[in-house]
């Protein structure tokens, strides 16, 4: 087996974007999005964050009371980030079912409401040099939220979780990339 240095990919940059469920998907790692996907702006230093938190039950025979199988029973892929980006876009999504309006030119206000259902299209994409991976989460949303702090010093972020919902064939997200090693075993 040769061990290949140059298939080890870092997260280098990249960017988050948000558009109603239902808006057309990407084709590839590279493929111009449609452009009801909004950019969400810049993402803290610690990047983008993908998880799965899976339940597993043990299934134990009665002889020997030796685990003979194990379930999952549920399976939740999660996407985490803090955007540092201050504007509607990022506010809206953090602020579930709010929205934005002016209120003179150059002033703008947001009542924050309740937050309701706000179910959304998301597209990642994550750039190492000239590789491209691109994660499009069809119908995602929004169930945590971390705290705002504003403090002098550093930048005003909102930490999201994003929890993946899957489709008719339990699919959850997709990932496009146009890395070649993806094609080799």
């Amino acid at each position: 087996m040769a061990l290949l240095a140059s298939a080890v990919r870092v997260g280098i940059t990249g960017e988050g974007y948000a558009a109603a469920v239902g808006t057309a998907a990407p084709t590839t790692s590279v493929s111009a999005l449609d452009v009801l996907f909004i950019g969400m702006g810049y993402v803290s230093e610690e990047g983008i964050t993908e998880s799965y938190d899976d339940t597993i039950e043990d299934i134990i025979a009665w002889q020997n009371a030796t685990i003979v199988r194990a379930v999952t029973t549920a399976s939740k892929a999660t996407l985490s980030l803090t955007l540092i980006e201050s504007k509607g876009a990022t506010a809206k999504l953090y602020h579930k079912g709010s929205t934005v309006a002016v209120v003179s030119a150059g002033q703008w206000k947001m009542d924050v409401v309740a937050p309701t259902a706000d179910p959304r299209a998301f597209v990642f994409d994550v750039i190492d040099g000239v590789k491209h991976l691109r994660i499009y989460v069809a119908n995602g949303e929004v169930t945590e939220r971390g705290e705002i702090t504003y403090a002098n010093g550093e930048p005003i972020g909102f930490q999201v979780t994003i929890t993946c919902y899957p489709n008719a064939s339990n699919v959850i997200l997709t990932k496009f990339t146009d890395d070649t090693n993806w094609g080799y075993s």
